[in-house]
């Protein structure tokens, strides 16, 4: 396979010269320790282990650019599945970890405490979606590890909130068709996606699933009496294709709750630290949820770590003697992390410093010309969804327009060919995903795009690029 500067020359912004790094004989044999022993997520291993290509072993990285083992140059397309935020090797959070390694690198939270944690709970409450009252501030911090435990925290909050409060009758949760929210077994079950729920729905919470917001407002009196929570990824769904919200729907469901009594939980994981344009997505419609959960990019994709925020009011029903068994017991052992508190206090430190959000108008509308411009070319994208710098392209049938067979596993294909042109990135399913690191110029994103619409073209056929 070429080198990507081979395919796209300097004008596409992904050109940058690596030296190889491995002999071809060690990457042999790294290629045969992997399929010997790596189970990669969300990938079928058969075709893994019998494919006769070596797989694909990252080893540095420089801003949006990550470079392979044999030295060739790829731009982060996905931001290394929706984490990085700054882009690799950011100075700034590369010395926030160096510093911090000469103190400390972990310590419990059970009982104990550290510094970093301390002063990212507090800059996170100062920098949570703000409301005038009666909406109440968030402003308490809970951390875990990743996406699916900020969740699951949330939902075992909301739920232990009721018993200790007395409205035991509150145990629906409410999600939405296309819904995902992570893999653990009680944010398993609020899932809209069979693929990820479908095992496991009977086994974790009462949920009730919803295709709009519409249905929301026709429940009835008793069944929304019923509602502990309704769970949200504002604005945009992620798994399901980059499925956007109508303009509005945050507003109403956080009305409904407000009318219901029922508690709203944000899962702002993808959508969090400045990928709708903003810091939280909520923002947008000047909503405040009872919880909000961050994960991904909350360490500038360094290390993982989430948090979970709620206000006083839930907080406060956890505190009692310790005979009264009041406590919250949820936990996990590498809760709030010193280095990755670290990581996730830099990241904060670079958006006031390089002024990023002031940066994003110029790449969000570069991104948007950039992909309308090859949507009008190219026969085989179909409906373009975007917001910020997220986008998904769905892949269709060029002379009709219709849907692809998802078995044929064309978006994988289309992502596969398009390293030769210098990009990474993952489909879902026949949606081809683009979410470039904030970090991005806007000759790189305009070329991210122009390497999907050249590989949709190489692999289905005729286009602007031919064959």
């Amino acid at each position: 396979m070429p080198a990507s500067a081979d395919i796209l020359p300097d004008p596409t912004g992904f050109a940058g010269a690596s030296n190889p790094v491995g002999s071809p004989e060690s990457l042999a044999g790294l290629a045969r320790l992997d399929k010997s022993h790596f189970w990669h997520p969300f990938t079928q291993m058969r075709d893994w282990c019998e494919s006769p290509d070596d797989p694909l072993v990252l080893v540095s990285g420089r801003g949006a650019i990550l470079t392979d083992a044999q030295g060739r140059d790829y731009f982060d397309g996905n931001s290394s599945i929706w984490t990085n935020i700054h882009g690799h090797r950011h100075p700034t959070i590369d010395a926030a970890l160096r510093e911090q390694l000469g103190r400390l690198a972990h310590c419990s939270a059970l009982g104990y405490s550290n510094e970093p944690a301390i002063r990212l709970a507090a800059r996170l409450v100062e920098v949570a979606p703000k409301a005038p009252p009666p909406a109440e501030p968030l402003a308490r911090v809970f951390f875990t590890d990743d996406g699916s435990t900020a969740i699951e925290c949330a939902c075992r909050m909301a739920a232990q909130y009721r018993e200790r409060v007395g409205e035991t009758g509150r145990r629906r949760f409410v999600s939405f068709d296309g819904a995902y929210h992570g893999d653990t077994l009680g944010v398993a079950s609020l899932g809209g996606i069979p693929a990820f729920h479908g095992l496991f729905a009977a086994s974790g919470y009462e949920v009730t699933r919803l295709a709009a917001v519409e249905q929301l407002e026709a429940l009835d009196a008793e069944t929304a009496s019923s509602v502990n929570a309704v769970v949200l990824e504002p604005l945009v769904q992620g798994a399901a294709g980059m499925r956007i919200w109508p303009p509005g729907m945050l507003r109403r469901v956080r009305d409904w709750c407000d009318h219901h009594g029922a508690f709203l939980a944000l899962d702002e994981v993808m959508t969090g630290f400045g990928r709708t344009g903003r810091i939280f997505a909520c923002e947008h419609e000047g909503v405040v949820p009872d919880f909000l959960c961050l994960a991904k990019g909350l360490t500038g994709g360094y290390l993982p770590l989430a948090a979970t925020l709620t206000t006083e009011r839930v907080f406060s029903a956890f505190l009692g003697g310790y005979e009264e068994m009041r406590t919250f017991f949820y936990g996990h052992s590498y809760c709030g992390n010193p280095l990755a508190c670290a990581a996730a206090l830099a990241s904060l430190r670079v958006f006031e410093e390089e002024r990023v959000l002031d940066s994003l108008p110029a790449k969000i509308g570069a991104f948007s010309i950039a992909l309308e411009e090859a949507r009008d070319r190219c026969p085989h994208f179909g409906e373009l969804r975007q917001i910020g710098l997220v986008a998904g392209i769905d892949l269709v049938e060029g002379r009709t327009g219709a849907p692809l067979d998802w078995r044929e596993a064309t978006g994988a294909k289309v992502c596969l060919r398009a390293r030769e042109h210098g990009l990474l990135t993952r489909p879902i399913r026949d949606t081809l995903v683009l979410m470039p690191p904030l970090c991005s110029s806007e000759e790189q994103i305009q070329g991210a795009v122009r390497a999907l619409e050249r590989a949709a073209s190489e692999v289905l056929g005729a286009g602007a690029w031919g064959t």
